[in-house]
């Protein structure tokens, strides 16, 4: 059944982490690179993890972006600032966005899409400005938003980045369930997403932390990826600082039909929280 068309929440927090220890730990080496044609952190990749099998699609952010890219070139979200490609770098097979005091930052597009899948995408973004939040969704193909769906598999809203969001987002009243998860994402994650016939489901570094197998709210139409460094100028206080946000690699893969598969139950339960906050709203629309 179609949920209500007021917008609902339904927010969970789980926490990721090791617990700390009396004594000081013996120092580590520092991991061994990997080895040539494996991607850095593939053994913590959901992929790896759960057996996804080879990506129809990589991009390792070795130099300019291809066709296949659409590098937004405009106003900013809710035409606030500017999305600008000046604002992407390349350096060592690493892609950075840059949010600049001024509000000139960028967002880019992976297209096409499909219809079901999974993404999965090694990001770190360090401390930020309060007005600069970083993302990794899927956005319709059909740029039918708010009907056509939206997710939000990553979106840090916490400057500090120790808690990142989900959101996903339905419905022609933009209705919208989400959750968080505690983690330093000032440090090196692989963030994913599955979207399948029957369910939702987003991990980091391999583990699932948030699902819904509500199948009424599920996007319609194909997706693709998006990576967006976006500005909510109303969010911080005081003279915006510079932001940025690190991109190691993304990749794309195919959802296998019809069985069922492997699917692992979350890390925790979290309790509800309250309504998400309108301003929200579209906060990985491209347009």
């Amino acid at each position: 059944m179609r949920r209500s068309l007021t917008i609902a929440a339904i927010v969970g927090t789980v926490v990721l982490g090791s617990a700390s220890t009396a004594g000081a730990a013996p120092r580590q080496a520092p991991p061994a690179p990997p080895a040539p044609g494996v991607s850095a952190g593939h053994e913590t990749s959901a992929a790896a993890v759960h057996g996804w099998g080879e990506p129809n699609r990589v991009e390792e952010f070795d130099g300019p972006l291809g066709d296949e890219w659409n590098i937004y070139d405009g106003a900013g979200h809710a035409g606030k600032g500017r999305r600008t490609p000046s604002a992407v770098s390349f350096s060592d097979g690493i892609m950075t966005i840059t949010g600049s005091p001024e509000g000139d930052t960028a967002g880019m597009a992976w297209t096409p899409g499909q219809l079901h899948g999974r993404w999965e995408g090694r990001v770190k973004a360090p401390a930020s400005d309060e007005s600069y939040n970083a993302l990794l969704l899927l956005w319709p193909d059909a740029e039918d938003f708010p009907v056509g769906g939206e997710i939000d598999f990553m979106e840090m809203l916490d400057h500090t980045r120790q808690t990142t969001n989900l959101f996903l987002h339905y419905g022609k009243d933009n209705d919208q369930v989400g959750g968080k998860v505690q983690i330093d994402a000032t440090q090196w994650h692989n963030w994913a997403v599955e979207w399948a016939p029957t369910h939702v489901a987003a991990y980091v570094d391999g583990k699932e932390w948030w699902r819904t197998d509500d199948v009424d709210i599920l996007p319609p139409r194909a997706m693709h990826l998006c990576v967006q460094l976006d500005w909510f100028p109303e969010d911080g206080e005081g003279e915006v600082q510079e932001s940025q946000m690190l991109v190691d690699w993304v990749k794309q893969y195919s959802y296998p039909g019809g069985g069922d598969e492997g699917t692992p139950a979350p890390l925790t339960e979290g309790a509800p929280d309250g309504p998400l906050s309108a301003h929200r709203a579209q906060s990985g629309a491209p347009r």
